[in-house]
């Protein structure tokens, strides 16, 4: 089993005036062969946008596409129909399938948008669009993961095109939490959304990422702070 952190400040970055964007992984211009994707986890973007601003109407196609709001609200609308504004605390699940067209704005005149923009490569290409979303709020989960996203659809899951678990956790300071080993998706990446937390010996801040590869014994996480984070259970190749 190998952990490894990938720290908030060593991160791309792109400033546009109006987007403010972190870059985990490579994206557009931004280029590390140390930091090109985990497994099937490809995209994980930490994005602020100013009042007024964001992504006009552009297409996407076979990606699996989850955005978390962490403050602010972000409008959406897409080419399935679908338009709606999310909130504070909530997430968004869009499978591009074959095709599909969307455009994200900030919708507030004073306020900033911070939010993440998580993506996965599908297990298949191709398939119509789908789209969901989940309503969170800020305290809904404490002390315990909550899966969210599933290929399965199992414990009021989201289903979704990949064989991989899509948890969110929040914990208070002090409290912990196992992971328990899973043979068929041996690879964890943890990301640290708000506060600060340990896992095993390896100490995370907010933005900090921890990749876990063939995870094969518990794993424990504890909060040294309140905090929220998210866990992706992949796949073996």
């Amino acid at each position: 089993m190998n952990l490894k952190k990938r720290s908030s400040s060593e991160r791309g970055v792109a400033e546009h005036g109006w987007l403010h964007a972190r870059f985990t992984f490579s994206f557009a211009d931004y280029y590390d062969e140390d930091h090109n994707g985990f497994h099937s986890l490809i995209v994980m973007n930490n994005d602020v946008i100013e009042p007024g601003g964001g992504f006009a109407t552009h297409p996407h196609d076979n990606a699996e596409i989850f955005t978390y709001v962490m403050s602010g609200s972000l409008e959406h609308k897409d080419s399935m129909g679908n338009g709606s504004i999310i909130q504070a605390g909530d997430l968004q699940y869009m499978s591009a399938g074959s095709g599909v067209r969307h455009s994200e704005f900030n919708p507030s005149d004073h306020e900033k948008t911070e939010l993440y923009q998580i993506w996965m490569e599908p297990k298949e290409r191709g398939g119509s669009p789908l789209y969901a979303e989940k309503k969170l709020g800020r305290e809904a989960i404490v002390n315990e993961l909550k899966l969210l996203f599933s290929p399965d659809g199992r414990e009021g899951s989201t289903e979704i095109r990949q064989n991989a678990e899509f948890f969110f956790g929040q914990l208070n300071k002090g409290r912990d939490l196992e992971l328990q080993p899973e043979a068929l998706l041996p690879h964890l990446w943890i990301q640290v959304v708000t506060g600060k937390m340990q896992v095993e010996q390896t100490i995370l801040e907010q933005a900090d990422g921890l990749s876990i590869e063939e995870m094969d014994r518990k794993v424990e996480i504890r909060a040294d702070e309140n905090c929220s984070f998210f866990v992706f259970r992949l796949p073996g190749e």
